[in-house]
C-alpha cells in the first residue's frame, strides 16, 4: 500500500506551482494532489481555483465530475467494478450489490477495516460477454460471482 503524505498547505502550494503553467492545468494538478495526499483535500480546492483564476464552484465541479478523484484516501486495496451500460446488460448491477453486501459498504466507500475501497468505473472495453473489474490496477474480465468472491477474498487478506 502506498504511503501518502499528511495534508500540508505548503506542499499543496508547491504541487500547484509545479503544474500551474501546463496547458489545461486543472487535471494534472488534481492528479498530483491525489497522488501525494491520497485524495483531493477539500482545503486544496480553493487553492487550485485561485491559482487557475477559476471560481471555487468551477473547481468543485471538476473534482466531483471525475470519478477518479477521491475526497478521502482509499483503502489498502481498490476494487473498481464496471458500471457502463454494456456491463449492466451483462449483470453488473447484481455483482455491485453482491460486493456491497460482502464488504458492508456502498460504491465510493471504504470498508470499516480500511482494507477495501469499492468504486465504480465506466467502460474497460471488456464487456462483450460479462462485466469486468479492476483490483489495484489489475484488469479482470469475464466477472461472475465466483470470480468476484475471489477478488474480494484477495482484497480483504
Amino acid at each position: 500500500m502506498k504511503q501518502y503524505e499528511a495534508w500540508s498547505e505548503t506542499r499543496a502550494a508547491e504541487i500547484i506551482a509545479e503544474h500551474q503553467a501546463v496547458e489545461g492545468a486543472a487535471l494534472p494538478i488534481l492528479h498530483a494532489l491525489q497522488e501525494t495526499f491520497g485524495c483531493v483535500p477539500e482545503a486544496a480546492v480553493p487553492m487550485v481555483a485561485q491559482a487557475l483564476n477559476l471560481s471555487r464552484a468551477e473547481m468543485h465541479g471538476v473534482v466531483t465530475f471525475y470519478h477518479d478523484f477521491r475526497r478521502e484516501p482509499a483503502g489498502k486495496h481498490v476494487l473498481k467494478l464496471c458500471r457502463a451500460e454494456a456491463c449492466q446488460s451483462c449483470g453488473c448491477d447484481d455483482l455491485v450489490e453482491h460486493a456491497e453486501r460482502k464488504l458492508g459498504v456502498k460504491i465510493g466507500d471504504t470498508s470499516a477495516d480500511g482494507r477495501v475501497t469499492l468504486e465504480a468505473v465506466y467502460c474497460l472495453g471488456l464487456c462483450a460477454t460479462a462485466p469486468s473489474a479492476i483490483l489495484d490496477g489489475r484488469v479482470v474480465g469475464r466477472l461472475d460471482k465466483a470470480r468476484l468472491d475471489a477478488l474480494l477474498t484477495e482484497a480483504q487478506a
